[in-house]
């Protein structure tokens, strides 16, 4: 059995720049659904009925159709009205819409987790709205969906395996097309998988290195605890003789 293992030891390049390929579409499409998040967030804020209406469609739309339709609609149906790109480009552009839909529910319960007193006192001091936002908003809402976000990369990250639908030879398109050449079934994608999971753990534990950086200190300052003489001091039995009153 150990030859086998070897006969895959010679595709091991082709395995890194599968990889490498596949960390560059999770890297640009994961910027895209985040623009695109927040936009949608807003626009279901927005005061104009036509706005909030677009939003809800692109997120309807998205939420409740299939990622490879959607991958399929921008690879095989915009070349119909004459947009022409890559599997690449493509693959980016329809994996950054399907996240970015999601984040924008993820966005939006962060906006709404600022407590409305903040935004009231900004406004009486005369921040404008754009600082608003940047300065008070967004930061205490990032604090409070961290998480989801880093979910919602890997869930990207994984994603990306239905590109080879396209011929975009990222992890599984090449493992497939490796696995044809060697009929080494077993070998192939359990390389492949543990490739999947190193990358979805170090996603996740870089996640936590940069939220543990980006929120600390804390946004609100906590409650000091009482010091010095205070912790000495004993609560008084009033009913208790020699009690001083």
């Amino acid at each position: 059995m150990s030859y086998q293992w070897l006969t895959l030891w010679h595709y091991g390049s082709t395995f890194l720049s599968a990889a490498w390929l596949t960390l560059q579409v999770t890297l640009l499409a994961f910027a895209l659904s985040l623009l695109l998040g927040i936009v949608a967030a807003l626009a279901k804020s927005s005061a104009f009925a036509p706005v909030r209406w677009v939003s809800h469609c692109y997120v309807e739309f998205i939420r409740n159709t299939p990622v490879l339709l959607q991958i399929f609609i921008v690879f095989f149906g915009l070349p119909s009205l004459g947009i022409t790109m890559s599997a690449f480009t493509a693959g980016v552009l329809a994996l950054g819409i399907n996240i970015g839909a999601y984040l924008s529910e993820v966005f939006r319960a962060g906006f709404q987790s600022v407590p409305r007193g903040q935004l009231e006192a900004a406004w009486v001091l005369g921040i404008p709205r754009r600082q608003i936002f940047l300065s008070v908003v967004l930061p205490q809402a990032l604090r409070a969906v961290w998480p989801a976000i880093i979910n919602n990369l890997i869930q990207l990250l994984l994603g990306t395996s239905l590109l080879s639908a396209i011929a975009l030879p990222e992890l599984t398109g090449t493992a497939t097309v490796i696995n044809a050449r060697t009929l080494l079934y077993v070998q192939t994608f359990t390389i492949v998988a543990a490739i999947y999971l190193l990358l979805s753990n170090l996603f996740s534990w870089v996640g936590n290195q940069v939220g543990r950086h980006m929120f600390n200190p804390p946004l609100m300052s906590p409650v000091k605890k009482p010091t010095g003489n205070l912790l000495k001091l004993k609560r008084i039995n009033p009913f208790k003789r020699g009690a001083a009153l």
